[in-house]
């Protein structure tokens, strides 16, 4: 049976990690949780790439060699998912054998074809993104002399040297009827807009190989040049899925927009020119700045996950990437921001409702619950329920932040309902409605401590062994706890406060 095939990109191993990287990650986590929660067997990849000029010079300056410069910096990288309730099927790296195999397949399959030539570069590169540049991209310097790189800034190099160009230029008219055919191929859609200018604007054909940089795979019959980077690096999402039939091709490849283009246009050519499938979709998400400002080293404002996650924990962490904007659309990450929403959505409006409801439970009933009544009448958790199918098409479409909505807007409405029934007072005069309202309001609980459970594992099944759901630490799917919803009334536990207020 065909899975559910999730990729994240590969990310460069020059560096350790910052939330650029996390957000990605988590993002695709997210999407694999819900997915496996609905029964859909799910494959989930993530990855280093470790190839290139930039880790030959990052690993000299380090005083080490390549590879174990690379086992350092990937390890890294396989740490903080680790730490982030990542779960990943799969890591793959670029120095592994049955990468390094599958990229010189595909090359060869390419050269056979006659789709990757060999022919003379003479023109401007871009140093730091170990790029060819166009002429007319370059940026002129203030100077008015020196040209720049459009993407790093920095000053480009003049470059003359042999080279494998792939025949991209043949494939425009294919990678506009796919993208027609499939129009959800290109996501999100105010982001195809760009693809599509770029491609009816006439495609050239790109320098595939590298004859001065020694680290990288080797080009299939030429020992003097070795695979581009890029190239190379898109080839892991077919490589992971070598020798099974239940991967490729891949459901969704995730993406920074930055490298939009890479994977929605290159990477499908090259499938095309190797006559396999294409993956169904490719979804470019936003950047983040930091406190109005753009990541980078001279600023020193990346910010690391590990000293979040130790503030506000994991959870709250996932929560917040994922709540703070559209997926799809830039954010601001400011630790003020994050405080609010912390204390706002979090400790207020979902750990005190759940604190207040299992305190009246244990106050008033003992902790026990009642037989199950049927579910009509002013029964609110049949309300509820009803918001998984709205809940599930926004997380199909990987609206992450549209399904937070809708789970906010019931979670605020059950804060409402225990306003209004006041089960406090009904103890004093009405202990069998009180029972139903309290009883009410746990079902209801439970049914969004499983929508809950792709964004923040940890604090759902914490929810889920207070609510009486289970006494493990495991949560259960939203889709889980409707499945039981006859069985069992359960206990409650009054446990400890979820989401302690943060102060500043």
């Amino acid at each position: 049976m065909k899975k559910y095939y999730i990729t994240t990109p590969i990310y460069y191993a020059n560096a350790a990690p910052h939330i650029g990287h996390a957000y990605t990650t988590v993002a695709a986590d997210v999407l694999a949780r819900f997915k496996r929660g609905r029964g859909v067997p799910t494959f989930l990849l993530t990855g280093t790439d470790e190839h290139g000029q930039k880790i030959e010079e990052a690993a000299k300056a380090a005083g080490k060699h390549a590879i174990d410069f690379c086992d350092l910096t990937s390890g890294k990288f396989r740490e903080l998912f680790k730490h982030l309730d990542v779960t990943n099927d799969d890591f793959i790296r670029t120095t592994e054998k049955r990468h390094e195999d599958r990229a010189q397949e595909l090359f060869a399959r390419l050269l056979k074809s006659g789709d990757i030539y060999k022919g003379r570069y003479e023109g401007l590169y871009d140093v730091v993104n170990e790029a060819y540049v166009k002429a007319s991209d370059a940026v002129v310097a203030k100077d008015g002399k020196t040209l720049l790189s459009p993407d790093s800034g920095k000053p480009l190099q003049t470059l003359a040297e042999d080279t494998y160009f792939f025949k991209l230029s043949a494939y425009g008219p294919r990678l506009l009827k796919h993208y027609q055919d499939n129009p959800g191929f290109l996501a999100p859609p105010h982001r195809a807009q760009e693809i599509l200018r770029f491609v009816e604007g006439g495609l050239e054909d790109i320098s595939v190989s590298r004859a001065k940089v020694k680290w990288g795979v080797p080009v299939p019959g030429d020992a003097d040049h070795t695979i581009y980077v890029w190239f190379d690096a898109l080839i892991n999402y077919w490589s992971a899925a070598a020798g099974r039939d239940d991967l490729w091709p891949a459901d969704v490849h995730i993406v920074g927009k930055e490298i939009f283009r890479f994977h929605s246009v290159i990477w499908p050519a090259m499938l095309m020119a190797a006559g396999l499938p294409l993956p169904k979709k490719v979804f470019a998400h936003g950047w983040w700045t930091v406190d109005g400002r753009k990541m980078s080293k001279s600023l020193g404002n990346f910010v690391d996950p590990y000293e979040i996650t130790h503030e506000f924990g994991v959870d709250a962490f996932r929560y917040f990437l994922l709540r703070e904007m559209p997926f799809g659309n830039d954010g601001d990450f400011s630790k003020a921001s994050l405080t609010k929403r912390y204390n706002a959505e979090l400790a207020n409006d979902l750990g005190n409702l759940v604190s207040r409801v299992t305190e009246m439970v244990d106050k008033f009933i003992v902790g026990k619950l009642p037989a199950k009544p049927a579910l009509e009448g002013d029964f609110h958790t049949a309300v509820v329920a009803k918001r998984s199918a709205e809940i599930a098409e926004k997380m199909e479409a990987l609206d992450f932040h549209g399904a937070l909505d809708v789970i906010w807007e019931v979670i605020r409405g059950l804060n409402s309902r225990v306003n209004e029934k006041a089960p406090w007072k009904l103890a004093k005069t009405d202990m069998k409605a009180c029972e139903l309202v309290l009883f009410d309001l746990v079902w209801s609980l439970r049914i969004v401590s499983g929508w809950l459970e792709p964004f923040m594992p940890r604090k759902s099944a914490e929810m889920q062994m207070q609510l009486g759901v289970r006494r493990v630490p495991d949560a259960l799917t939203a889709e889980d706890v409707l499945s039981g919803v006859s069985e069992h009334p359960g206990e409650i536990h009054k446990g400890p406060i979820l989401f302690p207020r943060k102060i500043g």
